[in-house]
């Protein structure tokens, strides 16, 4: 029996909706397969959905933070032992902690002192940070980011040992082009990160291949509350978007790092930082699934996205940037 049901919207790179109760010992959503809004999913993107019917033990629950939706505070994160982040990145479990502002989390945690004693890596400290920051993998407008760490994107070799070879993350992305200092301070024309440009980088692997292609957005109403599950998704080489699909302009989909990289230099509607996946997943760079992604302006045929001349696989690229970030 359930002491409390209350609609509401899953968050999961697209929105669902449906029903979340709350019984004696379980947590569960069931999705309401007569909405409106949800009939006009592609049905192949609820298949990457793994939570639209689930069921979790109260016991399994690590932490529940508040979290914004759409720049309203109406949603929850929830955080299961048996997958995720929770327990890697270091949360909180208290209810005064996961309740407190990223700032007093922040404050509260020994995370920072951990990185410092090179406890902790680069990349989960980076993750912790997204996290109590409210950045979800579940959330394509907020989710995690990662700078741009290397500077070289076209040279054979890469002394690693050269500071050159760096970017200077002392200053955003949209201020490192030495041209800009001698601008007045307008460096971005958009957002470092947004929900466009992370489908982008991830186009190429499925969910995201279909999510782009089928993209729906969705404005809460007031009597709805969201929430986001913790999850990892199962990328697969689904066929089903094969030589067909309609892409954006091949010019604007993501095919080389060294381009991409360059236009955050000059282009200030063009200053995206990157994805945790850059470091990695190389299956992101790979058109595993033959898609038919356009020819460029100059003749360049989109497919696999084309690396930097030092890194001779996406393994490689991969391995290196986590190296160095």
């Amino acid at each position: 029996t359930a002491y409390l049901s209350v609609p509401c919207i899953l968050v999961s790179g697209v929105t669902v909706h449906g029903t979340l109760s709350i019984s004696k010992y379980e947590l569960y959503f069931e999705h309401d397969t007569d909405h409106p809004n949800n009939r006009s999913i592609d049905q192949r993107v609820l298949t990457y959905i793994e939570h639209i019917y689930s069921r979790w033990s109260l016991s399994e629950i690590r932490a529940i933070f508040n979290r914004s939706f759409l720049h309203r505070k109406v949603a929850l994160e929830i955080f299961v032992t048996s997958r995720g982040i929770g327990t890697r990145y270091g949360l909180p479990v208290s209810r005064a902690s996961t309740l407190a502002s990223p700032s007093k989390i922040f404050q509260l945690s020994n995370m920072t002192q951990r990185w410092q004693h090179r406890e902790l890596s680069n990349f989960d400290y980076l993750m912790y940070l997204n996290t109590i920051a409210g950045r979800s993998y579940n959330d394509l407008n907020q989710y995690p980011i990662f700078p741009w760490v290397i500077s070289n994107y076209t040279t054979k070799e890469l002394d690693l040992s050269s500071p050159s070879n760096y970017r200077d993350l002392s200053k955003p992305i949209g201020a490192i082009n030495p041209k800009h200092e001698t601008q007045p301070p307008f460096h971005y024309g958009t957002h470092y990160s947004t929900a466009a440009f992370v489908l982008n980088y991830l186009l190429r692997v499925e969910p995201f291949t279909t999510v782009f292609l089928n993209l729906q957005w969705y404005m809460p109403m007031t009597n709805y509350f969201f929430i986001f599950f913790i999850f990892i998704f199962t990328f697969l080489s689904c066929p089903i978007m094969k030589k067909g699909g309609k892409f954006d302009h091949p010019d604007r989909i993501f095919y080389s790092i060294a381009k991409t990289w360059e236009n955050c230099q000059i282009n200030t509607s063009d200053v995206k930082e990157l994805i945790p996946e850059f470091f990695y997943f190389p299956e992101m760079f790979e058109n595993l699934n033959d898609l038919d992604l356009g020819v460029t302006d100059d003749g360049i045929n989109v497919d696999t996205v084309i690396l930097p001349p030092w890194a001779k696989s996406p393994e490689e690229f991969v391995r290196i940037n986590r190296e160095v970030g």
